[in-house]
């Protein structure tokens, strides 16, 4: 039998390794990507030669997907955890500690915001619970919505967009609540008296595990090992058609094959479907994307930078940065290192015309909010800008009513396969589980 993964991301990657491992040897698999490498948002580059990741940089450590997938391939050697500080927020000109015990910035008490929001909306957010509230389980509004109109604008612009920003690249203007706030959409639909009992009823139980994990020379060996172990066939550079033929698929370049995994973004899954499938491409079509892009910087190692994780930056600040990982505080593997690295992140959904700038501007803005928000001076031995067009899906109100029916409307064809981050998270575990799926149920249908 003959299966046709096509895209070489993390997706696709797993798509086809799950599927080596369900249909055994005697199955060709082959992946069609359209660019010229494998990996999609995930690339490891280098920096004063040592490897760097300039897409994702951590996953969720609490979900067990990709760590049991290190451990799978072997790589159980490179899986590190971060140092555990905490990020910093840069709002009205000045650093706070990141407010502690909120869900995605979102407060479960008052006291944890002072100091970054006006004592007028500590007020408010704690007489929050007094107030008289209404939700409509099963109901979808943007994140910003709620949380302006029960605790105030303050909270979603300085606390709450920073981490919205780093997880999207959007805001919560952008994103809808039930599909990136699944625990609190369940805490309201079971009848949460105000939305502060509703953040505490979703908060995870108080734990000393890490909540993230890295891989320690980068993603680029997570996605060799997929590869490698797939068994797969690699088409690059290619673009292709589906049609659907009476026993399977037809795809260019390959000609027949017996069922298809489509592990593409929103817009280009569309295309491959508007023909066969054209309520589904529909759907797929109204999911916006948002670019961003990501400088790395090499920096003497002793320039002294803050003891924390990262900053990220308010909604309203007059910086061209969104956040700034440092990577060298952030991760004790990268501490080892003789430079001090940073990676700051620029683009928004709605808001990434700073992409169009030359290299050299990017690295110079980098440069310049680094030294505003650390009073610091910066003086790089080396940078990199990597810029990731149409990378994230948004996941705005209503999506997972919409990702329900682009799965209903493509269940018809048993033999074709929908994959990617965006369905059903946008992080690589969520990836992993989602190709997994994907993958099995593609399998059980050809044998």
């Amino acid at each position: 039998m003959r299966i046709a993964v096509v895209g070489g991301g993390i997706s696709g990657l797993v798509s086809a390794y799950r599927l080596r491992g369900l249909l055994g040897r005697d199955a060709e698999i082959v992946v069609v990507e359209r660019g010229e490498r494998l990996g999609g948002i995930l690339y490891t580059g280098e920096i004063n030669g040592d490897p760097v990741d300039l897409g994702a940089e951590a996953f969720v450590g609490r979900r067990p997907e990709v760590i049991e997938l290190l451990s799978e391939l072997g790589l159980d050697d490179q899986l590190v955890r971060p140092a555990g500080l905490r990020p910093l927020i840069w709002s009205e000109g000045r650093t706070h500690a990141m407010p502690a015990r909120t869900l995605m910035g979102i407060p479960s008490d008052a006291e944890s915001l002072r100091g970054l929001v006006s004592e007028e909306t500590l007020e408010r957010v704690a007489a929050e619970p007094d107030q008289l509230f209404s939700w409509r389980p099963g109901s979808d509004i943007d994140v910003y919505s709620l949380v302006a109109d029960r605790f105030g604008a303050e909270v979603a612009d300085r606390s709450v967009d920073p981490l919205l920003g780093g997880v999207y690249a959007g805001s919560s203007r952008s994103i809808g609540v039930r599909a990136a706030l699944p625990a609190l959409a369940a805490a309201l639909d079971k009848g949460a008296p105000n939305l502060t009992h509703a953040v505490g009823a979703a908060l995870p139980p108080p734990s000393d595990a890490p909540v993230f994990g890295g891989i320690r020379d980068g993603y680029r060996v997570l996605l060799e090992a997929l590869a490698q172990r797939s068994g797969a066939q690699f088409i690059t550079g290619e673009a292709t058609d589906l049609t659907r033929t009476a026993t399977g698929w037809r795809l260019a370049p390959l000609g027949e094959v017996d069922a298809v995994i489509l592990a593409t973004p929103a817009p280009a899954t569309a295309r491959l479907l508007e023909d066969e499938a054209p309520a589904a491409a529909s759907l797929l079509a109204g999911i916006e994307l948002s670019s961003s892009a990501v400088v790395a910087l090499a920096l003497p190692r002793e320039t002294p930078l803050p003891q924390n994780s990262g900053i990220l930056v308010a909604t309203r600040e007059p910086l061209s940065a969104k956040a700034f990982t440092l990577s060298s505080r952030k991760w004790p593997h990268l501490a080892e290192r003789e430079i001090a690295l940073v990676r700051a992140s620029f683009g928004k959904f709605g808001d990434d015309a700073v992409l169009a700038w030359p290299d050299g501007e990017l690295v110079a803005a980098a440069v310049a909010d680094l030294a505003t928000v650390t009073a610091v001076p910066i003086s790089p031995l080396s940078a990199t800008v990597q810029r990731w067009p149409g990378a994230l899906a948004q996941y705005a109100p209503g999506h997972t009513t919409r990702v329900a029916e682009i799965e209903s409307a493509t269940a018809e064809f048993d033999n074709l396969g929908i994959t990617g981050a965006y369905l059903h998270g946008v992080g690589v575990p969520a990836c992993v589980a989602s190709a997994t799926a994907t993958a099995q149920r593609i399998a059980a249908a050809l044998t």
